[in-house]
Order: structure tokens, then sequence, then C-alpha cells
């Protein structure tokens, strides 16, 4: 199965549409056809994107707000005129479920649409200077301005949707922005990218894609002109682009292994839904899916009983297939990683564990000990491990215990219980009665500890991508 690009040849870079020398498969991870071939990027290409950007910036700082509001909503509108097509893409790129590739072209829409929005919003406020007697007379108030190129790149799991949340907050704030999608995963970004040109608003160079390899990468976070660097990825790629960067502006969207934890006092019925659902979409490939299932001793024998009849029910297969809930993993390279880590976790395996076809099949493991891959890193495919604590006490302390930090959530009928997870469990965001992974995108995303810094959702990112500039006025 082939898909045919709706947008020029070559990258977007400058004003225009530069051909590659060399061009890199686009696989369908389902049956290992090839998509596509798409242009593959040089670091000398990424070094002249930055110099375009920076040509770019004074334009695109000046630029009307109800310039770059349009410029957003009339993506938004390309996009949602063609979203089936872009779903088909997704699934054709990225391997993940149709039913998952839907839901990332909704979120993207309404990304799009959030960040229009916040244009309006970008003000600053008054200051009193006089609480000294040397501001007396004086006149404060300060702005934001925007922060300069930025650099967005983003992982191969959710391609469309993690490129928005980079480009669209940029445009609001008036920043230049150069795209880098993962290698496996270049097509729907391409599109995106496509799509904000077309719209006609914005300066040539406003918005630019160079795909490549990792020193296509350094060219790109290593200038010293660069305003911010915003990466959605693994932490050690986050920590080493913090490096990398250094001193220029980061903002890190890392990885975890979320924590659900299942009180006595939950529905258990609800819970073991909960875990099933949130912990096999996308096939497992999301940074705040299900992996750590922590269960009160009381309840765990029943709750155990749920979740493997449950486990089931979930439909392994084609992607194209709209009852499809897990399906192969980006490559071959990935499914064998996550196999080893199951093999080597020294657990009960309650249900699967085994290839299923090209998939892993979706997998429950029971009483998994701290030092096992499988429970301490975020393992990124469709396996869920469940461990038994004595109170809850244990159960935020065990969350707790890992080094990452991104969503956690709990199941309770307790509102005692419920705030005392979401003042005691060390996450960017504490769920209550619903999965971790969910996610509005207006609102503020990110994590604490290895799983990154800053916050996403338009006007956070916006935030983010700003500075402050403060005016200080003696009228006479």
């Amino acid at each position: 199965m082939t898909f045919e690009p709706a947008w020029p040849s070559g990258l977007p870079v400058g004003g225009g549409w530069v051909e590659t020398e060399e061009t890199a498969e686009v696989v369908f991870p389902y049956d290992g056809t090839v998509v596509a071939r798409a242009p593959l990027g040089t670091p000398a290409l990424a070094a002249r994107a930055v110099e375009e950007a920076l040509a770019a910036a004074p334009a695109m700082a000046a630029l009307p707000s109800h310039a770059r509001r349009a410029a957003l909503l009339s993506a938004h509108d390309a996009l949602a005129a063609r979203r089936e097509e872009a779903e088909r893409l997704l699934v054709l790129e990225t391997g993940k479920p149709l039913a998952d590739c839907r839901v990332e072209v909704a979120r993207t829409l309404v990304t799009l649409a959030t960040a229009a929005e916040e244009v309006a919003r970008l003000h600053g406020e008054t200051v009193p200077l006089d609480l000294l007697p040397a501001g007396e007379g004086l006149v404060g108030f300060w702005t934001r301005r925007p922060i300069g190129v930025v650099v967005g790149i983003t992982g191969f799991n959710y391609p469309l949707l993690l490129a928005a949340h980079k480009v669209a907050p940029a445009i609001a704030a008036g920043c230049p922005v150069i795209v880098k999608p993962a290698p496996a995963t270049p097509l729907a970004t391409l599109w995106l990218v496509h799509l904000l040109r077309e719209a006609g608003a914005l300066p040539p160079a406003a918005v630019q894609l160079v795909t490549g390899d990792v020193e296509v990468g350094r060219t790109l976070v290593e200038d010293r002109r660069i305003g911010a660097v915003s990466f959605t990825g693994s932490a050690a790629a986050g920590h080493a682009i913090a490096r990398n960067a250094a001193p220029t502006k980061v903002l890190l969207e890392l990885g975890s292994n979320a924590a659900l934890v299942v009180a006595a006092d939950a529905d258990l019925d609800a819970a073991a839904d909960a875990v099933v659902r949130g912990g096999y979409y996308a096939s497992g490939q999301a940074c705040i899916s299900v992996q750590r299932v922590l269960v009160e001793e009381p309840v765990r024998d029943a709750f155990l009983a749920l979740l493997a009849e449950r486990v089931k029910d979930v439909e392994v297969g084609d992607p194209r297939l709209p009852q499809t809930r897990v399906a192969p993993l980006i490559d071959p390279a990935a499914t064998g990683r996550v196999l080893d880590w199951i093999a080597a976790s020294g657990a009960d395996v309650v249900t699967g564990g085994v290839r299923q076809g090209r998939s892993i099949a979706p997998t429950v493991l029971a009483d998994v000990p701290d030092g096992a891959a499988a429970w301490d890193e975020e393992i990124f495919g469709p396996v869920v491990c469940v461990r038994t604590v004595p109170d809850l006490d244990a159960a935020f302390a065990a969350v707790n215990r890992s080094r990452y930090g991104l969503h956690a959530a709990v199941f309770t009928r307790s509102l005692a219980t419920a705030f005392a997870a979401i003042e005691r469990i060390e996450a960017g965001g504490v769920v209550v009665n619903e999965v971790p992974g969910f996610r509005a995108d207006n609102m503020p995303y990110g994590g604490v500890k290895d799983s990154g810094v800053g916050r996403e959702g338009p006007r956070f990112a916006i935030e983010e991508l700003t500075v402050t500039r403060m005016a200080i006025i003696r009228p006479s």
C-alpha cells in the first residue's frame, strides 16, 4: 500500500521546497510494506533552515495578531476538510490502530483552534512602581515578546499531534519554528507544515521542516541563536538535547511509567476497564499509558480476575480495522526489546507475554519487582504490571519511587483519598477515577523529575515561548 503526498516534493526550507539528494523509506509496521519515500535532510540543510528562520524572525514578531490567528484557523479548516485522509495516513506511517489515529486528528484540530484563540490572550499588565519612593511618577507595564526561533523535535507515536503542540504555540507567540519529525514518521508532519504555509498569512520561512539523523538534530539545537528547543521523546534523548542546547531554553516532554492506584474502596469494574482502556491504546506506545498498577491487598484477587477477563476482549490485528486496539509496534527492534523486558522481569505472566502475529499479545504481569526494566522504565508496549500493596501509604510511596513523574491515577470512592493522592503523588498530573492517559489539549501538560521540564497546552506553551519585556516610563 502506498500513499501519494498532498504536498510538494522536497523539504519546506526557506520560502519554497528544496529537493534532497536522498530519500528514506516510510514503512507500514503492520506488514513491512513501503508506504512512501520521504525526503532526507542533511546538517547543511538544517543550518540553512536556521539562517532562514533567523531572517524571518523580525517579520514574524511584527506580524499582527489577526494574521497569526488566521493562519492557525486556516490550517485547522484545511485539516478538518480532509480528516479521514489524515487518519489513514497516520495508520500507515505509525501502525497505530485507526481508533487511536481518529483521536489524534481530533485532538490536533482542538490544538490548532485553541492556539488560535490564545492569540487574543497574549498580553501583559501594568505594575505599580511607586512601592518605593524612587518610583513615584513612573509608569510601568510589561508585555510578552517572542523568544525567537523555536526548534520542535517530535516522537514517532503521535507525529501530527506532537508537531501541532510545537508549531501552533510558536506561531501564536510570533516565533519562526523549525520542526524535526521522527525519522520513521515524517509524512503527517510534512502535511501539517504544508497546510500552515498554504495559509498565506505567515512570512515564507515562518514554518520549516527538516528530516534526518542525530547530526541534523544537533545542528538545530546547538546553534546559540535559537530561542528555545521543544522536544518530545525519551528521557535519554531529552537529557542529551538539554546538554547540547545549553544555555538555550529547553522544554522537555519526556517518558514515564504511569501508575494507577486501585484503592480497596474503588469501583473494581471501572478500574479494570480503565486499565485495559489506558494500558493498550496506541498499542501501549504512549508516555502516559497505564504501566504500573498498585492494588490494595484486600481486592487484589478480585481485581486481577476482572482484568484478565477484560484483556481477552482486546482486539489484536490490522490497524486499519476500526475494531483493532493493539497492532504491531513501530518496528521489530521495539518488539524485541519489549519481549526481552517481559522475559527478564521475573514476574508471573497472567496473560499475554508472547507474539501474536507481528504484534505482542496484550500482557499483564503480576508482582514485578523493583529493579526490573518492565517496572522501572518506560516499556512503550502493550504491557501492564500489577503489584499488591498493603495500604495506600505504600501505594503512594511506590508511585513516587520512580524516577518519572508525568501522570498518575487513583481509583477510589473516597474524597479524602482523592485529595491525598493529589497532594502526595509527585507527578505533573493526578487523575481521579479516570485513566492517567487522559489529556485535554488545552490544559497544562508536562512532568517532574525525569519526565521533563516546562508545560505544553497552547496557553502554557505560549508562555514558555515568550519573554516578558518591562517598560518603565517617566512621562516628564
